[in-house]
């Protein structure tokens, strides 16, 4: 039932936040919006407001977003092949422009109520380069090699930078500042270089929003990383896990708390709106690929041509779903 519930609940989030972006943009650029959908399937209510009809279907597991215009030529003025360039273009990001927005909360809301970890030491582990350099507990960390610290999140930074590098620490021990040399140990156990220490957690609204934005922004860049595996060859496909896949591990995650749900929530929604930028026929990237394109041939696409792409890589993506879920979702779950 948490699996049940927590899987609707992040499909809904995601999917209808990127849509709502989607319908909030082309509204406030005037285009006529046809209609804009709760779920999938079924109508089960529908309401017309001005132009939009808003519908509520039955299938809870996402939405859609019908403007005049967008799949065919249409000669209302108000049609989305009708309005600027510019226009059609920030109606194409605003989707994947949401999922970030949605990561970033769900992030600044783990960080109000979990406070951060700041820049003073709780606790020295012991025969640690921290401990064997001289640091204690109450020791703030102000600079790292002539560079200011805050937080612990900026330490780990540049002890990860420098790896197995000697470091210079500028240590305030109350009011004093005092200079230590160490080097960072490589630790098997969490497969990174550490210095030994713990930092004691504050609570800061404001601090909250920043680590949420950064998070978001670390998030989106390892995940840009990732998909260089596709480039250098390493790629395998056994890496990647379909619905069935995502599902299971909402589950596991929802299972354990609010948090890891807000967790693996701006996990997914952060993930979604990367792989939408994706510059793949079908997809928001694709579409805003090929404005780009317009707006340096001075002409769209052939609409035939444009189709045909989309048609093709939507089927493309739609094999390597059910592959995947097939082959790996469902073979994980009969090799447990």
């Amino acid at each position: 039932m948490i699996t049940l519930i927590s899987s609707v609940a992040v499909f809904l989030l995601v999917v209808m936040l990127h849509e709502f972006g989607h319908f909030t943009v082309a509204k406030l650029s005037g285009i006529k919006v046809n209609e804009f959908s709760i779920g999938m399937g079924p109508k089960l209510i529908q309401k017309q407001k001005g132009d939009t009809f808003y519908s509520f279907r039955a299938l809870p597991i996402g939405g859609y977003v019908a403007m005049e215009g967008e799949e065919e030529n249409s000669h209302d003025p108000r049609a989305f092949n009708n309005v600027s360039i510019l226009k059609r273009m920030a109606v194409v990001l605003a989707g994947a422009f949401m999922n970030f927005v949605l990561g970033f909360l769900a992030f600044t809301i783990i960080f109000s109520i979990v406070g951060y970890g700041s820049n003073e030491i709780e606790n020295v582990i012991k025969n640690s380069p921290a401990e064997i350099s001289g640091l204690k507990s109450g020791d703030k960390i102000v600079e790292i090699n002539q560079i200011k610290t805050k937080d612990i999140y900026k330490i780990n930074s540049l002890i990860r930078d420098k790896k197995d590098e000697n470091l210079n620490l500028k240590v305030d021990r109350e009011g004093e500042i005092l200079s230590f040399n160490l080097k960072p140990k490589y630790s098997e156990e969490n497969k990174m270089y550490l210095i030994g220490i713990t930092s004691k957690l504050k609570h800061s609204f404001f601090k909250s929003i920043e680590i949420g934005a950064k998070r978001t922004l670390d998030m989106s860049i390892i995940i840009l990383k990732s998909l260089k595996v596709i480039l250098d060859g390493s790629f395998k496909i056994e890496y990647l896990s379909g619905p069935v896949g995502v599902v299971q591990m909402i589950g596991s995650e929802s299972s354990k708390g609010f948090l890891n749900f807000l967790q693996i929530l701006a996990l997914i929604s952060v993930n979604l709106g990367v792989f939408n930028l994706l510059p793949i026929p079908a997809l928001d990237g694709g579409k805003f690929f090929f404005l780009l394109i317009e707006a340096i041939r001075g002409k769209p696409i052939d609409e035939k041509i444009e189709q045909k792409l989309s048609l093709i890589g939507m089927s493309l993506l739609f094999s390597l779903m059910i592959y995947v879920t097939i082959f790996n979702d469902i073979g994980r779950l009969f090799n447990k």
